[in-house]
């Protein structure tokens, strides 16, 4: 899948256009709609995203998540978020592409874990939730290696988070992370105890975000 320019998407956009723009069939934005009213719905009873987003969310959360498709190295098998939350990126990813990788969702909180099974069961796709803590993850969860990415939404700065999933990244896991206005701050400081290749992708949702590609992960 590939999107149709690097240009910045408008807040406002709609789905019409969020679909487009990654040139998504009508199966992928039927299930990607279809998420967006279990967000809403959801959202009301449990905070699952910051309410003042909800107007927004098709490019605020759907093509946020998406984009990090269009930057998924080859050979890799499985993509794991971590703290999956809401879903972004992980199930969004998911919708998009259900048979691309085999898709893994990391949770502790038993609410939105049932949330991301709801979405899922109604989509119809296949997704591997693990209701567990990061740190508690166990060999059969950490047994893809280099044909592992990790991806996260707003889970920690980049220091604490290659420390969170250390275990996963001792694999030879790779790591496939949006971020904002921090991100050179977080790199520099990440370097101070870890190694790794990185690549740097301007964001279509936020001028001054970039997703963050990181290879052959280890500590210094």
């Amino acid at each position: 899948m590939a999107a149709s320019g690097m240009k910045l998407l408008p807040p406002e956009a709609g789905p019409e256009e969020v679909c487009a723009f990654f040139r998504l069939d009508d199966a992928a934005c039927a299930r990607l709609a279809l998420y967006v009213e279990e967000l809403r719905r959801w959202n009301a009873r449990m905070n699952l995203v910051a309410p003042s987003t909800l107007a927004e969310a098709w490019v605020r959360h759907v093509a946020d998540g998406v984009q990090l498709l269009m930057h998924l190295p080859e050979g890799v098998r499985q993509v794991m978020d971590l703290g999956s939350g809401s879903g972004v990126p992980g199930l969004v990813m998911a919708l998009a592409a259900p048979h691309r990788v085999r898709w893994t969702l990391v949770e502790s909180n038993h609410r939105k874990c049932a949330f991301l099974r709801q979405v899922a069961q109604r989509a119809g796709i296949d997704v591997n939730i693990i209701q567990k803590r990061i740190e508690s993850l166990d060999a059969e969860a950490l047994a893809a290696g280099h044909e592992t990415m990790v991806v996260a939404r707003a889970l920690a700065p980049l220091p604490r988070l290659l420390k969170m999933a250390s275990a996963l990244f001792a694999t030879g896991a790779s790591a496939l992370l949006p971020k904002g206005r921090q991100a050179q701050d977080e790199l520099a400081e990440a370097r101070q105890c870890w190694q790794f290749d990185s690549q740097a992708f301007p964001s279509v949702t936020e001028a001054d975000a970039i997703i963050l590609l990181l290879q052959e992960i280890r500590r210094v």
